[in-house]
């Protein structure tokens, strides 16, 4: 299982209409805008699990945050605590205000939709993909590597190197299997449509 699907299995399949309720849109064009919003997402936290850095600094959040439950109960998506959640998310993966609104931007030109929609919810899908991940890294242990040894010891492990050495958590982010997220992140969307 990926990213994507993992999402979208989210409450029983019934994510997109959680989603598209707390902005307005309904099943199809959430689906769009989850397809033109998450490309960014996914590359964001690959970046992240490129450096020993910015792997420290994710599995932080991931073992101190309680990200699976937008996953697990994704009616909390709309919670204020959720919606501040996943701006603290969008800051770090992506960088700051001026970089989401750039993707809320090309998002809406891609797909026709109103980019305040968009804005609205690329907060709720950065909790959602955060809370993705966090399932995956708990499911292969690495989550309790932490757990008994602290993220220092989880990079030692890794070697230092933990971008390319995190198996399945890095392969969770690569739909196709091959190694590379780069044409992934460009076909996501297509997938949706």
């Amino acid at each position: 299982m990926n990213i994507l699907n993992q999402i979208l299995g989210a409450g029983n399949g019934q994510v997109l209409d959680r989603l598209g309720g707390q902005v307005g849109l309904d099943r199809q064009q959430t689906q769009s805008a989850l397809g033109s919003l998450l490309p960014a997402l996914t590359g964001g936290i690959k970046r992240e699990m490129s450096n020993e850095e910015g792997l420290g600094s994710l599995l932080s959040a991931l073992g101190r945050g309680n990200h699976q439950r937008y996953i697990d109960e994704p009616e909390c998506l709309g919670d204020q605590s959720s919606i501040d959640d996943g701006n603290g998310i969008l800051g770090h993966i992506l960088g700051g205000k001026e970089q989401s609104r750039q993707v809320a931007a090309q998002a809406a030109q891609s797909t026709g939709l109103d980019i305040g929609a968009l804005k609205k919810m690329l907060p709720m899908i950065a909790g959602l993909a955060m809370g993705s991940v966090s399932k995956q890294a708990s499911s292969s242990g690495i989550l309790n590597q932490m757990q008994g040894g602290g993220i220092s010891d989880v990079l030692s492990k890794l070697g230092g190197n933990g971008g390319s050495q995190l198996g399945g958590l890095a392969s969770f982010l690569d739909f196709d299997g091959d190694g590379s997220i780069a044409d992934d992140v460009l076909g996501l969307a297509k997938k949706l449509f």
